[in-house]
């Protein structure tokens, strides 16, 4: 009997993580010549006007202490928020065949210790329809707290604990279960104890620079695993902009980065997809509305 997966059937054809989608003749042809996920990558370098969001954020925090929302939880709720309004952004290219995942997944990197040489934690997590940016706060928060607090006690799990016993064993080995891996990941046919909380396997991959004072950087995709969008975050900075009505105003403005897999859609639907992003921004009572609900925006 075929898998029901949030409501949808699994057909032959589909993935354990996606369904298969029919492409135009262009796509096809382009996920054929160029099967690797390096060669079509499209960076985007914008600044968002952040001011009414980084308002959102004082309210908030000042209404319910109890609960840290920050920039980055809000950052994540939108980007989701968008991914669930506009479907190809979760859609990625394996095998030369076009994929659209089952749900919306997030990842990224957190630093267990802010020091030189403290280790890095990938963490993942797959929002619900329903959650709002206080239920993405709540998981991100508890996500961060409990590898923090492994980390002071020496532990590890998941992703983290695998790839340490994996880069334990010799070199020879390495290399060969990385084979493996890689002819798996090509067919589909990667385990879950594997796939389950990898990074490479979601549909957004943020990364917080701002948080080290950084700023938004090019970051390359990945050919392993299915991963077809990442994300760079900067610092919020005060910048004069000109106001719609001609006069200038000193506002909050945030340098992001994004580098997307050209296979999945075209530069008219990426541009569309980063205006919603501005929209919510402008409107971050769009937040606490749930991720499954339209947000508004007149896409005219």
């Amino acid at each position: 009997m075929a898998k029901v997966i949030n409501g949808y059937k699994r057909k032959w054809g589909d993935r354990w993580d996606g369904r298969r989608i029919k492409t135009p003749g262009l796509q096809t042809i382009m996920s054929t010549l160029w099967p690797k996920r390096t060669d079509c990558e499209v960076y985007l370098n914008d600044t968002l006007d952040v001011t009414e969001l980084v308002k959102f954020v004082d309210k908030k925090n000042a209404e319910h202490p109890e609960l840290k929302t920050t920039f980055f939880h809000c950052v994540i709720a939108a980007v989701t928020k968008m991914v669930n309004e506009r479907p190809l952004m979760n859609r990625f290219v394996q095998a030369g065949r076009t994929y659209e995942r089952y749900e919306i997944s997030c990842a990224f990197a957190a630093k267990l210790a802010f020091e030189d040489h403290a280790e890095e934690s990938m963490l993942f997590f797959v929002p619900k329809p329903t959650d709002t940016v206080d239920s993405v706060s709540k998981l991100v928060v508890d996500k961060v707290r409990k590898v923090r607090r492994q980390a002071q006690m020496n532990k590890k799990d998941g992703v983290d604990d695998l790839l340490d016993k994996v880069g334990a064993l010799p070199r020879p080995i390495v290399m060969l279960i990385c084979k493996v891996a890689r002819w798996l990941d090509y067919w589909g046919k990667t385990p879950k104890a594997l796939s389950d909380g990898d990074p490479h396997y979601s549909s957004i991959f943020l990364s917080n620079l701002g948080s080290i004072k950084c700023p938004a950087v090019y970051h390359h995709l990945n050919n392993y695993g299915t991963n077809s969008m990442m994300i760079t975050i900067g610092t919020i900075h005060d910048e004069e902009r000109i106001m719609p009505d001609g006069t200038k105003q000193i506002r909050k403005v945030c340098d992001i980065g994004a580098t997307l897999d050209e296979r999945i859609g075209d530069g008219f639907y990426f541009a569309r997809s980063l205006k919603l992003v501005h929209y919510i921004c402008a409107h971050p009572e769009i937040l606490d509305q749930p991720i499954g609900e339209p947000s508004g925006f007149d896409y005219q």
